[in-house]
Formats: C-alpha cells, structure tokens, sequence
C-alpha cells in the first residue's frame, strides 16, 4: 500500500512499518519474524527508506543494531503518526463490515425457520432492523416485485426469470384436509388418484399458474382431471371452505399444527412430494443486507431439515 508523502516522491506503508518495528526490536531477525518477511526483506525495505530520508536511520554491526540521532526524530514523529493511520484503517474495515438499515423480509409460510434465521441473523448483526411482512396466495410474487419486501421465504417452485432462488430452508410432507366426518377423514394415508371425485380451491389473484398446480395438482397421475373451485387468497380461507364442506385442500403436515380447528382432519397424501421452502430476492436487489441475510439462511439450512419438517405450514 502506497501513499504520497514528503519524504521525495511516495511513501511506502511497508518501508514505514518495517522501519517502526526495526526500531523497536532493534533485531533484523525478530523484525523479519513479527513482519513474517525475510530478513533480507527487512534490510531491502530500511535501505530504500534511508534512500527516501537521504541519511542513514539505523547503526548496524554483525552484532547490534542501534538508532541514529536521524532515526530517533524520525521515529518520534512517524510513530504517533503512523498509529494514527493504523487505527483509521482498522475501523474502516471495521464500518465497512457491519451492516446497518432496514431488512424486509416475507413470509408466504409460518414456518419456524423463519423466526429461527431472523435470530441468527440480528445476533450477526445487531445494527440491522428486520421488518417482517406476510404475503399470501393471491400475489405471492407481488410484493417482491414492488420492492415492498427484499427477500422472501417461498414455497417452490419459483421459475421467474427477474428472481434468484436461494438455498432451501425446510422440506415436509404432504397432507390433505377434509371436512370433519369426510369418508377420507378416517384413512391412514390417501392418493393423489383418490382427488379425482373431489373438488379442491383455485388460487386467486396473481399466483403463477405453474406453482399453484405444484401445490394442488389439477390431474391425477393417471391423468383424471381434479376439479378446481372456489378461488382463495390465504390458508385461513381455505380451511373455512374446507370446514364448511366446499372442498379438500393439499396442504403440508404441519398445517394440522399451526391451523388447527376442530372441524378439519388432515390426512397424510402418500404420493405427493415433500414441499420445500426456498429464500427468494429479485436479481437487480441483492444489496449487501440481501446477501448476508443469505449467508445466515444457508448456514441454517445445516440444521438437519427433520427439525423443521413438523413446524412448516403451507403458504397463508
């Protein structure tokens, strides 16, 4: 790192710190060792300083090493000095590691890991504000895009091109919730095959069309066609619905946990695949407060997903 300075032309910071530490030491070897250089870079470094001063700083036999009258004034001027720098340096580095500013964070789902990121991530940056805002069925995608939230805890897949999907955060089984007394209510487990006599809910509002059949698919393997009904804007909706015998709904396992209600059963659906959630920001705003919060949600993701399986409801 170089600086201009007064000493003729420009001022090496390694020829300043070599010099401070010789002068201290007054050992080219224990120099070399603090500076983790070789000696022989000590005494190249020195030299092209007394150059720069036009005298010589140190007096130097095969046995000691002592400062000159020239060197004792220089040293008791750059010293101060040179600390000084030091310290500004350091707390450079230091304002430009911590982060500051408002976080806004969605969730689609209530899911523990969401709480759980949000912790670990204040406890990394305490200086940071973290907003969280729901967003539901109908525009899940929406408030991303409107930089309403930066960054989003979603139900996959997302396929949007403007969007990044990070690392995926919890992964669950599926369910289906039935209207209590339903012929379905007392099953171990169901099909997909058993929806075709069935009607389930449509999505409103802006939900791709692609992530909505992921979550309630509109065939069965076999290829009969689901009936799709009423439209629905949250979880709340669609379980009253359910409740009042409108429909069924594939949900995730633990909708039975956080949206309990005694006029629903939740049946496990064997062939369904495990529903993941996955962060999401949009690709013109990964900002410094966008990608640490990334840093934390995938070092989170270690936790083995199994702890989060049973706490993971479907998107509200």
């Amino acid at each position: 790192m170089a600086g201009s300075g007064a000493l003729g032309g420009e001022m090496d910071f390694r020829e300043i710190e070599c010099f401070l530490v010789l002068s201290e030491e007054l050992h080219f070897g224990r120099t070399a060792q603090r500076l983790v250089v070789s000696q022989a870079r000590v005494s190249q470094l020195t030299r092209s300083l007394e150059r720069r001063v036009g005298g010589r700083l140190f007096d130097r036999t095969t046995r000691t090493v002592r400062l000159t009258e020239l060197g004792e004034q220089l040293r008791e001027r750059m010293e101060p000095a040179f600390q000084e720098m030091h310290d500004a340096l350091r707390d450079a580095r230091t304002a430009a590691r911590r982060l500051d500013g408002t976080l806004r964070v969605g969730f689609l789902c209530a899911t523990m890991v969401v709480p759980a990121t949000v912790r670990s991530f204040q406890e990394r940056h305490p200086q940071c504000e973290i907003e969280l805002r729901e967003v539901h069925i109908a525009d899940p995608l929406g408030p991303l895009r409107r930089e309403e939230v930066d960054v989003l805890f979603h139900w996959l897949p997302v396929r949007e091109p403007d969007l990044e999907v990070g690392p995926i955060m919890s992964s669950e089984p599926r369910t289906l919730a039935v209207p209590l007394g339903h012929r379905l209510a007392a099953e171990r487990s169901v099909s997909v095959e058993d929806l075709a006599d069935m009607q389930v809910f449509a999505a409103a509002g802006n939900a791709p069309q692609y992530w909505w059949d992921a979550q309630s698919p509109p065939h069965t393997p076999s290829g009969r066609p689901i009936h799709r009904g009423y439209p629905v804007s949250t979880v709340h909706e669609v379980l009253s619905l359910v409740a009042a015998g409108r429909g069924v709904a594939p949900m995730v396992r633990s909708s039975a946990e956080f949206y309990a209600r005694p006029d629903v059963t939740f049946v496990p659906i064997r062939d369904l695949p495990a529903a993941d959630v996955a962060l999401v920001w949009r690709k013109t705003g990964r900002s410094r407060l966008v990608q640490a919060f990334a840093e934390v949600a995938r070092r989170q993701r270690a936790v083995p997903r199994q702890r989060h399986a049973d706490l993971t409801p479907l998107a509200g």
